[in-house]
């Protein structure tokens, strides 16, 4: 028995897709239930999940009163009764035989959790070129769930599948974490002797943000509430959380060094550029089949991409470092509404 909990809110554009991705896999239908997570959607997304429900029983709409995946995520544990958790997203589409190389390789690897690549995959020229910014080195690290083109042993990995046991012993995710939830609960698991295996066999589609305005955003969060993650699990996993704080800090105080020394601001601003420079030109290459218009459109924006995601995550992480300054003994974890005793009961009756 599998359990799909998909979180979602107001993901009327893609919902179907995802939805349809599930219900198409080649894993037995009557050993899969859906649960909906839904976040109080106001656009229509709601409707579409109910109308999937009339001719799919399996199918489970619960509300999310907090509107963030977390509290979705553990409400839905509350009535999950599968063997193994699945995560999906409302802006992917999964393969059809997703469901099962994600337990081919929980059970073959002895793996805790599970997962393949984020292949982000763009509609229009804007999103396209975020999806190859953040499927880049340069843009987002050695997250090897970005370009990993091996199975690997990995600190984190996209969306996730998981052995329900997993659940039972160290709990759902942290409520207090609006980002970066499941790497609190990856690396809470591996500090609990688990595994996590990255296959790039697991396929699945990724719709990107398709404005600057939403990637700034997305990855300022990213960088804020990575500081709640290190004080919570004492530690961090890799240099990669640290780049973009540092860079941002070292600008900062070379800004403030301006009337004593220009020196300090040009040379890391020369530094970065160069870098950026090179990473975009190394993206626009792989554009050489494409329009002129989309490789013009590609030089413009690529370094304007990889300075938002670089500036964002590191000005978040410094806001994080100011905002939670006085919680480093702070290490609950907040899971209010995953109720642990209820998931076990399931296991049981089932």
């Amino acid at each position: 028995m599998i359990s799909v909990i998909l979180p979602s809110r107001n993901e009327s554009n893609y919902i179907s897709d995802t939805v349809d991705s599930i219900i198409n896999q080649d894993y037995p239908k009557g050993r899969i239930e859906i649960i909906v997570a839904d976040g109080m959607s106001d656009d229509g997304t709601r409707d579409i999940i109910q109308d999937y429900q009339k001719i799919y029983p399996n199918i489970k709409l619960i509300d999310n009163p907090e509107r963030i995946v977390p509290t979705g995520f553990n409400r839905a544990l509350n009535v999950a009764r599968g063997k193994f958790i699945i995560r999906v997203d409302g802006h992917t589409k999964i393969k059809n035989n997703y469901f099962n190389k994600c337990i081919e390789l929980l059970e073959k690897k002895d793996a805790l959790n599970v997962g393949g690549l984020m292949n982000a995959k763009g509609t229009g020229i804007i999103d396209e070129i975020v999806s190859n910014a953040t499927s880049s080195r340069f843009g987002i690290g050695n997250a090897q769930f970005h370009y990993s083109m091996k199975g690997n042993w990995v600190d984190t990995v996209y969306m996730g599948a998981w052995k329900r046991k997993v659940f039972e012993k160290i709990g759902g995710f942290d409520e207090e974490l609006i980002r970066n939830q499941d790497d609190e609960f990856n690396f809470r698991l591996i500090q609990d002797g688990g595994k996590i295996w990255l296959d790039p066999s697991i396929k699945s589609v990724y719709h990107p943000r398709n404005s600057l305005n939403k990637l700034f955003k997305q990855y300022f969060q990213y960088g804020f509430y990575k500081i709640r993650v290190m004080q919570k699990r004492k530690g961090f996993v890799s240099w990669r959380h640290l780049v973009p704080g540092i860079f941002v800090f070292s600008l900062l105080v070379s800004m403030l060094l301006l009337p004593m020394s220009h020196f300090p601001f040009y040379l890391i601003v020369c530094s970065y550029l160069l870098a950026n420079l090179i990473a975009t030109l190394i993206e626009s290459v792989k554009l050489l089949s494409q329009s002129t218009i989309q490789i013009i459109y590609s030089i413009i924006l690529t370094p304007i991409t990889f300075f938002t995601i670089h500036f964002s995550y590191g000005l978040g992480f410094l806001m994080g470092l100011i905002k939670f300054w006085n919680k480093w003994n702070d290490r609950d974890v907040k899971d209010y509404h995953f109720n642990r005793d209820q998931f076990v009961k399931n296991t049981k009756d089932y």
